[in-house]
């Protein structure tokens, strides 16, 4: 696979109804970082401090883009806000990229915009619960 510009990079949401969220401008996550547990013991006699991994942890996906009044995307995103029901995501590089990070959330904000001048616009936040897959991109839903 080669370098790519981010045009064409989609949210889908999986499941029952599987739906692409339209309309956006920006998809910012994935960012998994590791804790490191501090087990330097009294007796450490190099007086350097010892550490082990700990838990990972996949930080929250934010997007944002133009609100579409006819979006089926955006207004499930607006659904599972008001249902606090935990969904599978996807969101799906470019061909010429051919990766796809897969991951389970929920949705913990949804906002609107207006300005004079500007297009109404929206963003939205989801909560990553678990672990988080990067993988080769495969035929999707959506």
């Amino acid at each position: 696979m080669a370098k790519s510009n981010a045009v064409g990079t989609k949210l889908n949401i999986k499941g029952n109804r599987p739906v692409t969220v339209g309309g956006l401008t920006s998809i910012n996550g994935i960012e998994i970082s590791a804790e490191s547990i501090d087990v330097t013991a009294l007796d450490n006699s190099t007086g350097y401090r010892e550490k082990v991994p700990g838990f990972k942890e996949v930080g929250d996906v934010t997007v944002s883009g133009f609100l579409d009044g006819d979006d089926d995307g955006q207004e499930q995103m607006y659904t599972l806000l008001n249902s606090q029901e935990e969904a599978d995501f996807e969101i799906a590089f470019p061909a010429k990229i051919g990766k796809t990070w897969s991951f389970s959330g929920y949705v913990a904000g949804f906002s609107t915009s207006s300005e004079v001048g500007d297009a109404i616009t929206f963003e939205s936040t989801i909560i990553v619960t678990g672990q988080a897959t990067l993988a080769a991109s495969s035929v999707s839903a959506g």
